[in-house]
């Protein structure tokens, strides 16, 4: 039977929503609260948000430009100068701050200020554990002498030392983009029974693979860290997000990026999706025939997750087919090239 609408609550774990000092906050702020009724949005601004009272002041920011019914889960920056107080704030105030985000120092945007050896932080650690307060990782090595497809398969490392050492913390390894990643976290979840180590997956890669991004010229919008792996890396992630596990969760990783700073010489890593991605992700379910597969997975695992009750907003897609712009405008001059620029897709948000 064909499914041409489907209703269901959606939340994004994992986006980036910058400040309002260019107008970028007032431009994705409103469109991520269209599509989802929370979001766990990343610290890594400039300055970081490195404690508590920083994290409710940008959740202030957010709300300016959004509606009521929008909830900003908001997220601490990992440093080396992080201390436990820091976890003991999170705990006096768990409406506002519900993870804490490691950065592996220089391996991303805005990651400067991350921490240069994760297995140095393990007092820390303990007491995230002792605490149950969730890890959230940027699975990649800043080892600039690893070939850059394969820094995220050298980070596993890692995960298995936290895994190893914190048995009881739950963790969350961020936008996976191979298929080990994938078998690794269906294995930790069979080791433990019981769901302590997740990960999030975009849609960008569930769409592409690195042959989209180089294979008929440099298409600096798909470039992304971590950047785009194989095709059958690609079709690992789609059979993870359909399979039904509750290991695997919506997490857009949308980074809103002016067209003149990715169309450049040493253009930025991330991809705009806050426009249309639960359309993306729709696209990617339905091209293996596994639609009804997509509530769960958007509005359900990471809520389970993260201990949270399900959101009450609903949003529907229709099947329509319709084209995505080929650039968004805000502020006085600046645009954006959303993913999927110009391309059709074949389901709609209805407001």
């Amino acid at each position: 039977m064909t499914i041409n609408t489907l209703e269901f609550a959606a939340e994004d774990f994992h986006v980036h929503l910058r400040d309002d000092n260019d107008g970028r906050l007032q431009l994705a702020a409103p469109l991520t609260a269209r599509q989802f009724g929370r979001a766990l949005v990343m610290p890594n601004l400039v300055p970081p948000v490195r404690t508590v009272a920083e994290a409710i002041a940008y959740r202030e920011r957010i709300l300016r430009f959004t509606d009521g019914e929008f909830e900003p889960l908001m997220t601490l920056y990992l440093t080396e100068k992080s201390s436990i107080q820091d976890i003991l704030d999170i705990i006096d105030n768990p409406e506002f701050v519900h993870a804490i985000k490691y950065y592996p120092a220089g391996a991303t945007t805005n990651s400067d200020a991350g921490v240069h050896n994760i297995r140095t932080m393990e007092k820390f650690l303990e007491h995230m554990e002792i605490n149950d307060v969730v890890l959230s990782l940027h699975g990649e090595t800043a080892n600039n002498t690893i070939d850059v497809f394969d820094r995220e398969e050298e980070f596993l490392a890692d995960l298995f030392w936290l895994r190893i050492n914190f048995p009881k913390l739950r963790i969350v390894l961020e936008h996976i983009t191979t298929a080990t990643s994938v078998a690794t976290v269906h294995l930790m979840q069979k080791d433990s029974g019981q769901v302590l180590t997740a990960a999030t997956i975009t849609p960008q890669h569930l769409l592409a693979n690195r042959n989209d991004m180089l294979g008929s010229g440099i298409n600096p919008h798909l470039y992304c860290k971590p950047i785009l792996k194989r095709e059958e890396d690609r079709v690992a992630l789609l059979e993870a997000v359909v399979s039904g596990s509750p290991c695997f969760f919506l997490g857009t990783d949308s980074a809103p990026h002016s067209k003149h700073l990715k169309e450049n010489a040493c253009g930025c890593a991330g991809c705009f999706t806050g426009l249309h991605g639960l359309e993306l992700y729709a696209e990617a379910f339905d091209s293996v025939g596994m639609i009804d597969m997509l509530p769960d997975f958007a509005g359900k695992f990471g809520a389970d997750f993260y201990g949270l009750p399900y959101s009450k907003r609903l949003v529907r897609l229709n099947r329509e087919e319709w084209n995505v712009p080929k650039e968004i405008t805000y502020g006085e001059w600046h645009s954006i090239v959303p993913f999927y620029a110009g391309e059709t897709l074949h389901w709609k948000q209805v407001d």
